[in-house]
């Protein structure tokens, strides 16, 4: 299993290193606290797009589509244009072994362009 904050505690060492420059220091510490960023956003109840791409590793993009298909479970207050994700109804989802693959997206898009054109 991935442990994140391993990695994170790694890279301390590089801060006790006294070859290394006063540059690389701060920049171990920038990538430092981005992990932790990351790490702490895992501990969030609710997700927006970025969060939710990195929590599961799926690009914000793929996000869009599934959202926009209504293939992935969201939020739908009509008041916020910002979309928003229940963590634990998004680890039920990925757990239920969704199909995610492009040719899946793309088919389903055409369906829905199918009968949306239908309708007009």
């Amino acid at each position: 299993m991935f442990v994140p904050y391993k990695k994170a505690i790694g890279r301390l060492h590089i801060l006790q290193n006294p070859k290394n420059t006063k540059m690389e220091i701060q920049q171990d510490v920038v990538t430092i606290l981005t992990e932790i960023k990351g790490l702490l956003a895992h501990n969030k109840k609710t997700l927006n797009v970025e969060d939710l791409a990195q929590y599961t590793g799926l690009s914000k993009s793929k996000i869009y589509k599934l959202t926009q298909q209504k293939l992935i479970p969201m939020g739908n207050n009509p008041h916020i244009r910002q979309k928003f994700f229940d963590k634990d109804t998004i680890d039920a989802w990925l757990l239920g072994e969704p199909d995610l693959s492009d040719e899946t997206l793309e088919h389903r898009f055409n369906e829905s362009l199918v009968k949306n054109k239908r309708k007009l």
